[in-house]
């Protein structure tokens, strides 16, 4: 069962632009993730899909330089972003990510894989969002190819196309799911980059971890953030872009 990693990529980010291409110890925040993803044991395949904006072509310049698969699709419907680029690539089963989780720990994505692959079937879709406990930045959503192509061709709402997902997780009397918690309840934590705030923070604790120990773990990053419990009042005040009302209205 082939298991493809779909990255969403661009460059237009409201809040902070070009942010995925951000350098910290002169690499872009993207190729850390990349080079993070690639850790992972079970995925077997690695697509970036970005848009066909002139401005997300140093996206697709990255891609290339490290020999991944990329797929150029619109920009406000990510869902058929998404699609296309999981029919490019013959992908089974998608792991959904986004470019702004530099820290993302392989170790985590492995874990969730291995719930949805282990099912043999039984789920159609599992993540560790559905109940957050883990730190924002470690989001991951795995799902089949099939499950995509019914999202692709049923949604009809504008946050469904946006948000690839919400019309797998929002209907379980169609889909079966299933959520990965962690330990302990970390959802405090914020380790995804969307502000200059945010950036300071991942720029902190890459500064500090990676030339020593560059597959650094979620347990390292919680450990470092107890040593200097100010870098997390850095971003403690932003506040996540969540779906708009139809998506809560729905789940009511």
């Amino acid at each position: 069962m082939k298991v493809t990693a779909i990255i969403q990529a661009r460059m237009g980010s409201s809040r902070l632009p070009g942010k995925v291409l951000k350098k910290v110890l002169n690499r872009p925040l993207l190729e850390y993730q990349i080079e993070r993803i690639k850790r992972a044991a079970l995925i077997d395949d690695i697509v970036i899909a970005t848009t066909t904006n002139a401005i997300d072509q140093p996206i697709v310049e990255l891609s290339k330089r490290l020999s991944l698969t990329y797929y150029c699709g619109s920009e406000t419907d990510v869902l058929s972003r998404y699609y296309e680029a999981a029919k490019i690539s013959n992908a089974e089963n998608v792991v959904r990510l986004t470019s702004d989780c530099p820290i993302i720990d392989y170790r985590v994505i492995d874990k969730v894989i291995k719930c949805y692959l282990d099912s043999k079937g039984q789920y159609d879709y599992v993540s560790n969002t559905l109940q957050r406990t883990y730190p924002r930045g470690m989001d991951i959503e795995v799902f089949s190819a099939s499950s995509l192509e019914k999202a692709y061709h049923e949604s009809s709402l504008d946050y469904e196309r946006e948000h690839v997902t919400p019309f797998i997780y929002l209907n379980p009397d169609r889909f079966s799911l299933a959520n990965i918690t962690y330990t302990e309840n970390q959802k405090q934590h914020r380790w995804t980059v969307d502000t200059h705030e945010d950036f300071l923070l991942i720029k902190n604790i890459i500064e500090k971890l990676y030339p020593t120990k560059p597959d650094f773990s979620l347990e390292d990053t919680l450990t470092l953030l107890n040593e200097f419990p100010e870098w997390s009042l850095l971003n403690a005040r932003i506040e996540q872009k969540e779906i708009i009302n139809e998506a809560d209205n729905k789940s009511k």
